[in-house]
């Protein structure tokens, strides 16, 4: 069995996908690169033909037809012999030092009677336009290369969300929670992530900046204009979170407040969008989205809705919509998300 599974997503992605397979390749031997290849227009089948050729031991090219980024995450999976999974957009890449790390330590977890979980390491945005990058880290709210539960977790703050950049979860986590994401629908990166959470029992946090997230592609899905344009699929991903949510399945208090926290975040992302587009259309949109959350867990709408950003979400006066929107720009000049 291979330690780890890094199931590369690829759309169109001849131009910038050579990047995310170099930076895997000094993982040699224990690991397995799977390059999903989504019904490519370009080069791209060539170029992951011609890697699995090069590399027959390391590396699978696997081709099928366009299903969207979730998808080809749920083809990787089901292709996924690692006893860990992770994601690599094609458009970004590992630090290769870090990586190094990472997989000393997964070796060692899998030598363990009960391996971990789920591996958190921290992860960067990458501004390359403008020179700029910020490291995101998780060092104050979780310990530091020690296997730990959700009891031992201390505050997370909004900017320490936990995102398919930072985690890496063991195989049969995903496969036991029946992970599927939907087909054609972006930003589904948040439900590969939430979904899996109330099965973790245990977890392990490594302190590198392991995964590069690359910002800066005008095509780009976090791009502030294609993010409004494709709202609507920003709401379908949170209305299946919503629907996700199920206490019966957390244990833990900590945990449940976590997934609040996330699910108070994506509200928070959609009202902003929908706030930014301006038209009678979208705002009508933000009551639905508010509406639908109340009608489907009233307890978990009171829960979101009594946080600092739920009260704000909900202001539906001019200053609250300017205040709503200047904390929004300010968090982009901190965070550089998009």
């Amino acid at each position: 069995m291979k330690v780890l599974t890094i199931a590369i997503p690829c759309y169109n992605s001849a131009a910038y996908m050579d990047r995310a397979i170099e930076s895997l390749l000094v993982g040699s031997n224990d690991i397995e690169i799977l390059i999903v290849d989504d019904g490519s227009n370009d080069n791209t089948s060539i170029i992951a033909d011609e890697y699995e050729k090069k590399y027959p031991n390391i590396i699978r090219a696997i081709h099928k037809e366009n299903g969207g980024h979730g998808d080809a995450v749920n083809t990787g999976l089901k292709h996924a012999t690692g006893m860990y999974y992770k994601v690599l957009d094609s458009d970004d890449w590992f630090d290769k030092n870090s990586f190094i790390k990472v997989l000393d330590v997964l070796r060692n977890m899998i030598n363990k009677s009960e391996p971990v979980d789920m591996l958190i390491t921290n992860y960067v945005y990458e501004k390359l336009s403008i020179g700029k990058s910020k490291s995101i880290n998780y060092k104050s709210a979780m310990p530091e290369e020690k296997i730990f539960t959700w009891d031992d977790i201390g505050f997370l703050k909004i900017s320490q969300n936990i995102l398919m950049h930072s985690v890496i979860y063991r195989t049969d986590v995903l496969r036991n929670c029946n992970l599927e994401l939907p087909k054609h629908t972006f930003y589904v990166d948040n439900i590969f992530v939430f979904k899996p959470l109330p099965y973790v029992k245990t977890m392990y946090y490594v302190n590198v900046d392991l995964y590069r997230y690359f910002i800066g592609r005008e095509d780009q899905s976090v791009n502030e204009k294609i993010m409004i344009g494709r709202i609507d699929q920003q709401i379908k991903v949170t209305k299946i979170m919503i629907d996700i949510f199920d206490p019966m399945l957390i244990e833990s208090k900590k945990l449940r407040k976590y997934m609040t926290q996330y699910l108070t975040m994506m509200m928070t992302v959609s009202t902003v969008l929908l706030l930014k587009s301006n038209t009678e259309k979208n705002l009508n949109k933000k009551d639905e989205l508010w509406n639908y959350l109340r009608a489907k867990n009233k307890k978990l709408y009171e829960e979101v809705n009594k946080s600092f950003l739920g009260k704000l979400m909900q202001m539906n006066t001019s200053l609250g919509r300017r205040i709503i929107l200047s904390g929004y720009s300010l968090s982009r000049k901190i965070y550089a998300f998009n």
